[in-house]
């Protein structure tokens, strides 16, 4: 049956809702903190910054927690906290009017908002097999991207920045989400993992087993690369260039972002079939040699930027492309994390996966804004050409060191991996 193909059972259809619901309340406040912060509190720009770097930092202090609690006492708890933390700062972020009140409940929904993706991603490996794992990812995130467009949309016809009750009601309102998500997914019976077979009779910690992993830490780097090279620049490194220096209207950029979800919605399908006879390593090394297409295509726009038409179009590009590279990496990233993980120590990965994310997601807008701003646009492009060309070489190197079963290689001979415990995720 098809239902049993894909693992969409209830359980997972409970999960993959609450992704959703979860992506919805971001993308229905996310975009509108900065404004809020600085023209409707009129704290000004210093105070919006600030408030940005402390929700992304917050999932330095979150995560490491998140994860033991989650190998401990499972992801639902962890959820459930994760949920009540992000429901109680959004509320208070919407309420509070001075710097020090906004710090306190930004950290409060920053921290509840990372909590809550390791216990999700853990949710559905929980709930998905081997052979439906990639397809579940791949769902995930056209879920997110739906729902995070939808919030934009949503979030947008309730703002009125000369209507301060207008962002209270949004910040309430993203609050209440959590409460769903806390009640649609946080109540779901999430299968237990099995038995666990060790080969020490005192299996490391966590932490320890994971530095000693030496595929998961090539992992972790590699997505590093990829969340500061592209999720990094998405909406701010590119979004600076193409308006500061390309001139490119807010109306047309936003058509680009709109481009870009609409072609990860029409493409995550088809790729899912595609990656599933490829190796996980070469479809991450593709998506490199497109992203590559997509700088390539921001040169033109910016040797081309007074041909309004043509520059335009090349934006455009960017955008598509960048969407083509992440329809493939979705049913392969979270894939690979599962397969590498030892089964205790399943929470404990995918929250460094997350803290890899959230660290390089902080950090690539300030580099990307920062030389776009100086009008050293020529010297962005490079740089961040060489840490796509990084991307390639990372994930053709990170073969190696992983099994063919985790590579999704159909046949392969014998390569030397770390000893690990015998059970993993998978």
């Amino acid at each position: 049956m098809k239902q049993q193909k894909y693992g969409a059972d209830g359980t997972l259809r409970r999960v993959q809702l609450g992704n959703a619901l979860s992506a919805f309340g971001s993308g229905f406040t996310m975009p509108y903190m900065f404004v809020y912060v600085d023209q409707v509190r009129g704290l000004g720009t210093a105070s919006a910054t600030m408030v940005f770097t402390l929700f992304a930092l917050a999932a330095l202090a979150v995560l490491p927690f998140a994860g033991r609690g989650i190998d401990r006492y499972g992801p639902r708890p962890v959820l459930l906290a994760g949920c009540a933390m992000a429901a109680t700062g959004a509320f208070a972020f919407g309420q509070a009017h001075g710097t020090a009140a906004l710090l306190v409940s930004v950290f409060l929904f920053g921290g509840g908002v990372t909590t809550c993706q390791p216990a999700l991603a853990t949710m559905i490996v929980r709930c998905s097999s081997t052979a439906t794992r990639s397809h579940a990812f791949a769902l995930q995130f056209t879920l997110i991207n739906l729902g995070m467009g939808l919030g934009a949309l949503v979030g947008g016809q309730i703002v009125n920045t000369a209507d301060p009750a207008s962002l209270t009601r949004l910040f309430t309102i993203e609050a209440l989400t959590f409460f769903g998500l806390a009640a649609v997914t946080g109540t779901a019976r999430i299968p237990r993992p099995a038995p666990v077979l060790v080969t020490d009779e005192q299996p490391r910690s966590g932490l320890r087993a994971l530095a000693g992993d030496k595929a998961m830490v090539r992992l972790l780097l590699l997505a590093g690369l990829i969340f500061f090279t592209c999720y990094g620049q998405f909406e701010s490194g590119v979004a600076a260039f193409a308006t500061d220096t390309v001139k490119t209207a807010p109306s047309t950029l936003g058509l680009a972002i709109g481009a870009n979800a609409l072609t990860i919605v029409l493409l995550q399908m088809f790729m899912v079939r595609i990656t599933a006879r490829r190796r996980r390593t070469t479809a991450m090394a593709a998506t490199g040699v497109i992203w590559l297409g997509a700088w390539a295509f921001a040169l033109l726009a910016g040797l081309l930027r007074g041909e309004a038409a043509l520059a335009t179009a090349a934006i455009v590009a960017i955008y598509v492309l960048f969407g083509i590279g992440e329809s493939m990496l979705a049913p392969t990233l979270g894939p690979i994390v599962a397969d590498l993980a030892p089964a205790r120590l399943l929470g404990t990965y995918n929250s460094a996966f997350a803290l890899v994310k959230q660290t390089a997601i902080a950090v690539g807008p300030a580099v990307g804004v920062l030389l776009v701003g100086s009008g050293t646009w020529p010297l962005y492009l490079a740089a961040m050409t060489g840490c796509t060309l990084l991307i390639v070489g990372t994930a053709l190197r990170l073969r190696r060191h992983l099994t063919p079963a985790q590579d999704n290689a159909v046949a392969g001979g014998p390569v030397t991996v770390p000893v690990r415990e015998l059970q993993t995720a998978a």
